[in-house]
């Protein structure tokens, strides 16, 4: 009986022994490689002109042929978005890229300085002093600014105020008006022709169903400056303001990206996706031939521009 008790305990301790072998590990499958990030469409824009060799920081684009004049383009985001300036920022577009489609590259180098998140002040303090010995005698230089410029002094005098630099430092400032003259006065001394554009509406609807103006500051101070300096103005501000008019606040909604949602009602009120930097383009083209005589760049229009007709006042 002992013996058999034993040889019941010795089959239970070998059967639990068996249980407790840790089983086999079976390898785990391979994780799946991330896919490739597709590249941005670029909607066909040859990114030369709005972006320099891609690196881990900006590199400004340059002149491709230095045979032909060269339609320098200088301002914030809404003329050239991202450090890439090729729509991976959110998809938002400035309208300098598709403007390329309305120039002959082989009359007219097209080269896109703008810069986001600067204001007049800041560009000429820094990209401007990069880009001006560039500047050649029968070049066009068409500036637009006013989006980021509410941190300094207003308006077009010559008064001194001051402004809060990055760490909270003070810092003395020209108006906004000051440093336009000093862009257009420095593109005439290089033999070019300046065109002062005031800054795009933003998507901002008042009680009768409009987009508001700025004519009363930024838009208003460009006019008034371009006309002290005898050059072209184009008034973006009212222009594009007048194609959000007629498409009406749903569609409008639309090329501003990102789109309204449940959760921010608004959506985006400064920055257009494509479509809507394709719209302003048309517009500055349209502003273009609207200079008559005056228009500097007639001669360098492609093909698609013949469709484009002038703006009316």
């Amino acid at each position: 009986m002992k013996a058999i008790l034993v040889l019941a305990l010795g089959c239970a301790v070998l059967a639990r022994a068996q249980n407790t072998v840790p089983a086999a590990k079976v390898p785990a499958a391979p994780a799946a490689a991330p896919a490739d990030r597709p590249p941005p469409d670029t909607h066909g824009v040859d990114m030369r002109t709005q972006a320099g060799p891609p690196g881990p920081r900006y590199s400004p684009p340059v002149p491709v042929d230095s045979k032909l004049p060269t339609f320098w383009l200088i301002g914030d985001s809404t003329v050239r978005n991202g450090s890439a300036g090729d729509g991976t920022n959110m998809n938002q577009w400035g309208w300098g890229a598709p403007l390329t489609f309305y120039f002959d590259p082989q009359k007219v180098n097209v080269v896109n300085r703008a810069l986001g998140g600067t204001s007049a002040r800041s560009f000429y303090g820094a990209q401007w002093k990069n880009m001006v010995d560039l500047i050649k005698p029968g070049d066009v230089v068409i500036m637009q600014f006013g989006t980021n410029d509410g941190n300094y002094p207003h308006g077009i005098g010559d008064e001194m105020g001051e402004t809060t630099a990055r760490g909270g430092k003070k810092e003395p400032s020209h108006t906004y008006g000051w440093y336009l003259r000093q862009l257009i006065d420095e593109t005439k001394a290089k033999g070019a022709t300046p065109i002062v554009c005031s800054l795009i509406p933003r998507k901002r609807w008042d009680d009768t169903g409009h987009i508001q103006r700025d004519h009363d500051t930024f838009a208003g101070w460009a006019e008034q400056v371009a006309k002290a300096e005898n050059v072209g103005f184009i008034d973006l501000n009212e222009l594009i303001a007048r194609r959000l008019d007629a498409l009406g606040k749903e569609k409008v909604d639309k090329i501003y990206v990102p789109n309204p949602t449940p959760e921010k009602p608004r959506g985006e009120t400064v920055h257009p996706g494509w479509e809507g930097a394709v719209i302003n383009a048309e517009v500055v083209v349209s502003g273009l031939k609207a200079l008559g005589d005056r228009d500097p760049v007639a001669a360098w229009f492609s093909d698609r521009a013949k469709s484009v007709a002038p703006a009316t006042p």
